[in-house]
């Protein structure tokens, strides 16, 4: 299946991979063309290939010898086949590459009718939370001072995420945050497929006045009692996406190819500009806590 994966970041392995996204290689080909050796022997380039290639889980030898990428050899799942990670992050800002951190995570699992809370953490982000953001997520300085560390639960997050599809309501956020964080920790990236619930909403969900969480929520009647805390906020995205998922299939989508062609799709309105960072909730949004 078609999921997330981690590796080491290199520029040698971007370019090949870059080459691979044209189709299967082989081994000379790439050493010749792709990393400088024009004279290296064939038997010295799959040598080569397979120490670069070998472990990286994006790319598979084929039986003639080549290597390719692998959703290029196994085309794109079905949905029912898909195992996706909902993924909510609380951070102490807006700038995931630069000063701010993760200061709480959860990843829920939907796979068909199962939705099920795989990890769930405060996290200590080494430095003060603002007061604003305290007034938001609820989460004060004091709740995470004993709190793990990003790097303290690296591997249990990429287990939470390995062989599934990202998603996120606003996913560039959630995604620039794990990446960031997992980047700081283990020197390693994230690769794979994302879906943002904010943008299958948009073209899925009709007669709603804005994609929000909060009006989301309310438009369908689901429960938040936890709202801006990572595992309420999950939990109400997976649900959201459970829906989304019947929506798209209403239209005829039956792979996960298909579901990504309708999250990026044209509509007939402009692009809005959006704010990542937690908000107040507005006027036209769902109470705090049961519906």
């Amino acid at each position: 299946m078609i999921g997330l994966t981690a590796h080491p970041e290199s520029t040698l392995l971007d370019r090949v991979l870059e080459t691979l996204r044209e189709g299967p290689r082989p081994a000379a080909t790439l050493c010749h063309r792709v990393l400088g050796l024009p004279g290296a022997p064939e038997a010295v380039c799959e040598r080569i290939a397979v120490a670069l290639l070998g472990a990286d889980p994006r790319v598979r030898r084929s039986a003639d010898g080549s290597w390719g990428l692998v959703p290029e050899a196994q085309g794109s799942p079905l949905l029912e086949e898909c195992a996706f990670a909902v993924v909510d992050v609380e951070t102490t800002g807006m700038r995931a590459g630069v000063s701010d951190r993760i200061t709480e995570i959860a990843v829920v699992v939907v796979h068909g009718s199962r939705r099920e809370v795989v990890f769930d953490s405060l996290i200590n982000p080494g430095r003060p939370i603002p007061p604003a953001i305290c007034a938001i997520t609820r989460i004060t300085n004091d709740m995470v001072r004993d709190a793990p560390d990003f790097a303290d639960v690296a591997d249990h997050v990429l287990a939470a995420l390995a062989g599934r599809v990202f998603v996120a309501h606003n996913a560039r956020f959630d995604w620039g945050f794990v990446s960031a964080e997992l980047r700081r920790a283990r020197d390693i990236a994230l690769d794979g497929p994302q879906l943002c619930t904010v943008r299958l909403a948009r073209r899925l969900v009709k007669g709603v006045r804005s994609c929000g969480l909060d009006n989301l929520t309310q438009h369908f009647g689901f429960a938040n009692p936890a709202r801006h805390r990572a595992a309420g906020d999950a939990l109400v995205t997976a649900d959201l996406l459970q829906h989304l998922l019947r929506l798209a299939r209403a239209e005829g989508a039956a792979t996960l190819q298909d579901l990504s062609a309708i999250a990026v799709r044209r509509t007939g309105g402009g692009r809005r500009k959006r704010r990542a960072a937690p908000t107040a909730p507005r006027a036209d949004s769902a109470p705090e806590g049961p519906a």
